[in-house]
């Protein structure tokens, strides 16, 4: 399958994804949340182990579950479907944490296409923090980042990289970018 409305936004974690879907979603665009927190929330909550500190491999396959999920729910969309993260996002993960890759992420990753543009957010210290979700440190963002990188472009997409700046010239820089798609 080939959404060529489905954009993706990748990087490593503490970069400003999540802000500038929560404002494209205040635009009223269509926006598909970042799933590895979701899994992170709702394994705390049931105290399963499926977690980056604790199962990486069972939290990459649940990533992959939920990140199917959220691709074929959006495909009806029309317009635009901007994703905090994508499938291949699992991928860039499972080589981060020297996870072997399971048939099931490499079937997906031939299955599941998005847009060949893909915004990648760069390491950006001054608005990096840590939460209950986000335990890694400003290295592990820059290593993450870095294997992104690798993953989409092994994977045949184009990586533009967003600049710093406000969350509306982060928005006006990924649209103008998708209009000359």
């Amino acid at each position: 399958m080939y959404q060529d409305n489905f954009i993706v936004f990748t990087g490593g974690p503490g970069s400003g994804k999540t802000t500038v879907i929560n404002e494209l979603k205040a635009r009223n665009f269509f926006c598909s949340e970042e799933v590895g927190r979701k899994v992170i929330q709702t394994q705390v909550t049931q105290k399963s182990d499926a977690l980056p500190w604790a199962n990486k491999e069972a939290f990459r396959d649940l990533m992959l579950k939920f990140e199917i999920a959220s691709y074929q729910y959006h495909q009806s969309q029309n317009s635009l479907v901007f994703f905090d993260r994508g499938i291949i996002d699992i991928l860039g993960y499972s080589n981060l944490e020297k996870i072997k890759l399971s048939d099931e992420l490499t079937s997906a990753i031939s299955n599941f296409k998005y847009h060949s543009k893909v915004f990648i957010f760069p390491p950006w210290k001054e608005i990096f923090t840590n939460d209950s979700e986000r335990k890694q440190d400003f290295a592990v963002a820059v290593n993450t980042y870095n294997e992104m990188v690798l993953a989409y472009e092994k994977s045949g997409y184009e990586i533009i990289e967003v600049p710093f700046g406000t969350v509306n010239e982060r928005i006006d820089f990924i649209l103008v970018n998708l209009s000359h798609s």
